[in-house]
């Protein structure tokens, strides 16, 4: 047993080097600013960041004190919940699509990535002056054919603004779901389709028993991305709800961008980081317990 556990530590001291870089890197890109910006949420800070000494936990007290946070957390919860399930449906069918013989279909495969090599500042601009009700096409073309009487503030009010901005967050969403399930569905061994055909399988069957168990892992990776990215997405937000007055279009994101630039409220917005990171770390293992990607068929 002795001579085991001493081999076991000179197995690991031997590793050390070729790990130890590895380790160096994670601790001053992860642990080192996670730790950061925890002990700043229990700084006193001056709107210009001054460090005036501790303050405990009375900026996580007024953070729970803001006006309307209930209702951000329920925009945060919507907003990842909505944007995520659509864009993992709608990446779903479409990389079913684009894994089949068809003419034109590497022309196809590089339009999807359009979306994706864009700008999402240039997108959402473009979305939203494409809706503004004085001199936005999508406003005029509404009008010209009688559908509104005069044009709609759809990015003024903040239940359709809120509603463009997951349009436009799946929208970009769309192409990075897809190839991540495309080469889940290309690692698939056609030989295990073509048994489930021969013993006279529907093709609802073999998608359900045979190609949605070998796709787990692929849809775990891009359900968990999509989360991290889409929980944490300042810009679409900010562009398409930011001049919207109050917080009744926010999410938790917003909200802390918005204590920082608004508010100058520099302590708080930490206590706010601190919270979207813990919550973030929640929703994802609700997620893995849930779904359990990794288990065996």
């Amino acid at each position: 047993m002795a001579r085991r556990r001493a081999g076991r530590v000179h197995g690991s001291v031997a590793a050390l080097p070729w790990i130890g870089p590895a380790i160096v890197l994670i601790a001053a890109i992860v642990l080192f600013p996670a730790g950061f910006m925890i002990w700043t949420s229990t700084r006193d800070l001056s709107p210009y960041g001054i460090d005036r000494g501790d303050a405990g936990f009375e900026n996580y007290s007024n953070l729970f004190a803001i006006d309307g946070l209930a209702r951000i957390l329920v925009n945060t919860g919507i907003w990842v919940v909505a944007v995520v399930a659509i864009t993992v449906v709608l990446s779903m069918a479409l990389a079913q699509f684009l894994n089949k013989q068809f003419p034109g279909r590497r022309i196809i495969r590089l339009a999807v990535l359009v979306p994706w090599a864009a700008s999402v500042v240039m997108t959402s601009t473009v979305v939203y002056y494409m809706l503004d009700p004085n001199v936005g096409v999508a406003n005029r073309f509404f009008t010209d054919i009688g559908l509104l009487d005069e044009g709609y503030g759809f990015t003024k009010n903040p239940i359709p603004a809120f509603i463009v901005s997951i349009v436009v967050a799946v929208f970009v969403s769309i192409p990075f779901t897809t190839y991540t399930l495309l080469a889940g569905l290309q690692g698939i061994p056609s030989e295990m389709l073509d048994a489930a055909d021969v013993d006279g399988a529907s093709a609802w069957q073999r998608y359900r028993d045979v190609i949605l168990p070998q796709l787990r892992p692929a849809l775990a990776v891009a359900v968990i991305i999509n989360i991290i990215n889409v929980f944490n997405s300042l810009p679409i937000l900010w562009v398409l709800t930011g001049s919207i007055a109050g917080n009744k279009a926010d999410t938790t994101t917003t909200l802390t961008f918005k204590l920082i630039r608004t508010s100058q409220q520099v302590d708080t917005a930490a206590a706010m980081s601190v919270f979207n990171f813990l919550l973030i770390i929640v929703i994802i293992a609700v997620y893995l317990k849930v779904a359990r990607p990794m288990r065996e068929q």
